[in-house]
């Protein structure tokens, strides 16, 4: 791994502890903001998410089955064999 992969997830780290902490310091405050500002991003990526479902599944293409040829397998057919003794 690179050590500036390190550097990044370590970033990541210190940023969450620090937010973790701002968060817990709201809520003792007794903060509207502290619960109303994570609630609304949830939501928000709730139904971005939802939407963006939504709008693959309403502008996906399919080609219909009957017009996909059967696999070429490069050996010519033969003739079913006679397994009657």
């Amino acid at each position: 791994m690179k050590d500036s992969s390190r550097t990044q997830g370590g970033l990541i780290c210190v940023a969450v502890a620090i937010l973790g902490a701002w968060f817990l310091l709201a809520l003792l405050q007794r903060s509207y903001w502290a619960l109303a500002i994570p609630v609304a991003a949830i939501v928000f990526f709730a139904l971005g998410l939802t939407f963006w479902v939504g709008y693959t599944i309403a502008t996906i293409q399919v080609e219909p089955m009957d017009e996909i040829e059967p696999p070429q397998t490069g050996e010519p057919s033969r003739p079913p064999r006679d397994v009657s003794n």
